[in-house]
């Protein structure tokens, strides 16, 4: 009971993301608050992230959503555990999926509200539908998996009830 009631005492309940990191090569340097970050880093509100020329990120937020970074970007991140919102300052960025809009200020000062597969860029203030690649396409896999599967069971059920193993016949009545 001890342990529990220090573990609950030493929760401070703040949001936390992770970012992965999609470079080209090892010295493509992503960076959080001005310090270059690896994939895996834990990412707090406020954050600014910042993408170089070969680089992009997506940021896992848990419940509250994922988000993309592209190449040659500058965002600050805030969120909680059910909202996300920032401040487009360069570049642009794609909601992979959120639990709610994404609300962002661009760099003309214009806010939009982005969804799931929208992408906001910095110069334009718009945001545009694009196909996000969420892992939800996967329709195509499941439909050949399934579909094999009752094929195979057809197929077993539509033969002879006869097994033949190796020279002779095997049947459960001699």
């Amino acid at each position: 009971i001890a342990t529990y009631s220090m573990v609950a005492l030493a929760s401070d309940g703040k949001a936390t993301g992770e970012i992965v990191i999609k470079g080209s090569n090892e010295t493509s340097i992503v960076t959080v608050n001005g310090e270059s970050v690896k994939s895996g880093r834990t990412i707090f509100s406020s954050s600014t992230i910042s993408t170089p020329e070969d680089a992009s990120a997506i940021v896992n937020l848990g419940k509250a959503g994922r988000l993309e970074i592209a190449q040659n970007t500058t965002f600050v991140l805030s969120f909680d555990q059910t909202g996300i919102n920032g401040d487009l300052r360069s570049g642009s960025i794609t909601v992979l999926n959120a639990a709610k809009s994404v609300s962002v200020k661009t760099a003309s000062g214009e806010v939009i509200e982005l969804n799931s597969g929208e992408t906001a860029t910095a110069d334009s203030g718009t945001s545009t539908k694009q196909a996000a690649s969420s892992g939800n396409n996967n329709w195509l896999v499941y439909g050949l998996i399934f579909g094999g599967a009752l094929g195979g069971i057809i197929w077993a059920t539509t033969q002879d009830n006869e097994n033949q193993f190796g020279a002779g016949n095997v049947s459960p009545i001699s």
